[in-house]
């Protein structure tokens, strides 16, 4: 018979049951799954093509995702367990890093793409006679809003005095209805038109038809060259007609995504029949025969309600 009153009381030690193995693995899923998107996009990033351009917009859309979710999640977990780890911090470490991409949606910046090595470069006559004023071109953001897209990383806005008026009088703008010359010789593979002249003074935002009415040629190395915002009913043109430089192919309006009448013109590797804007290779776009630089700059300074063009005056000086 065992005496309770002197036999020594019996203790059971319990200890916290350790996390199952499966949970572990759970816990670490976030981090790996950030990590390994942000590395695989950056690899991609590296082979260049289009390759670079698709990883360039999942970048600015995946991690960012996916780094907010886990930040949700790691909110609701402090919420609930009131305790901390290393990997909790970890986590919430890559899951800032993945919003990183996010910047460039509110601060843009040019397209990563090395004009010393982009190739083939086009070197062709600008598309109008008489000065025109480069509103964009260039290299840099800072004087071409088009570099941050991959498709018009090299492209031109051309404006002719006079210009920023604010006025809604389509007449009120030099460049509209000015005649749009071929570039260069090439065959036509694309036109558009019937898009209405959106009304000037602020910017259309119309993201339906960007291009407005437009005219698409092909060069002799394969590479197409895009000229847009082209004067409804205007188009001398149609596609599988071949032109020659200096060939009237429309006039200058105001259609597609605008602010007021301008020529867009910008050289890409793929076809814009095949590839939607925003989604192809831009590539450099030079001018020959005119009375200024090359790759002529763009530039817009804004002091209040003052807007200085700074960009570059040229003309076409003939052959």
């Amino acid at each position: 018979m065992i005496d309770t009153e002197t036999s020594p009381p019996i203790h059971i030690h319990q200890t916290p049951d350790a996390p199952s193995r499966l949970w572990r693995l759970v816990r670490i899923v976030p981090v790996v799954l950030m990590l390994a998107t942000i590395g695989g996009l950056l690899v991609a990033f590296v082979f260049g093509g289009m390759a670079r351009i698709t990883s360039w917009y999942l970048l600015q859309i995946v991690p960012p995702l996916l780094g907010l979710l886990s930040l949700l999640i790691l909110a609701v977990y402090l919420l609930v367990k009131r305790r901390t780890s290393r990997l909790l911090w970890l986590t919430a470490g890559v899951g800032l890093l993945s919003l990183l991409p996010l910047s460039v949606w509110f601060v843009p910046v040019a397209f990563p793409a090395s004009l010393a090595r982009t190739t083939p470069a086009a070197t062709v006559r600008l598309p109008a006679d008489g000065p025109l004023q480069v509103a964009w071109g260039g290299d840099s953001i800072a004087t071409n809003q088009h570099a941050a897209v991959p498709d018009q990383r090299w492209a031109y806005d051309l404006l002719v005095e006079p210009y920023m008026t604010e006025s809604e009088e389509l007449e009120s703008y030099g460049c509209y209805g000015m005649p749009v010359v071929a570039p260069t010789d090439g065959l036509v593979t694309q036109t558009h038109d019937g898009e209405p002249d959106e009304v000037p003074g602020a910017a259309s935002n119309n993201l339906t038809a960007p291009m407005g009415n437009f005219v698409v040629f092909q060069l002799e190395g394969g590479t197409y060259l895009v000229i847009a915002h082209l004067k409804p009913g205007t188009l001398s043109v149609e596609a599988g007609e071949q032109v020659q430089e200096g060939q009237v192919i429309g006039q200058c309006g105001n259609s597609g995504n605008t602010s007021e009448p301008h020529i867009h013109i910008h050289h890409q590797r793929q076809d814009p029949a095949l590839f939607p804007v925003n989604f192809a290779e831009g590539l450099p776009l030079y001018f020959r025969d005119h009375d200024g630089a090359a790759m002529p700059q763009g530039g817009i300074r804004v002091d209040g309600e003052s807007v200085t063009m700074t960009g570059d005056l040229v003309q076409h000086m003939g052959n």
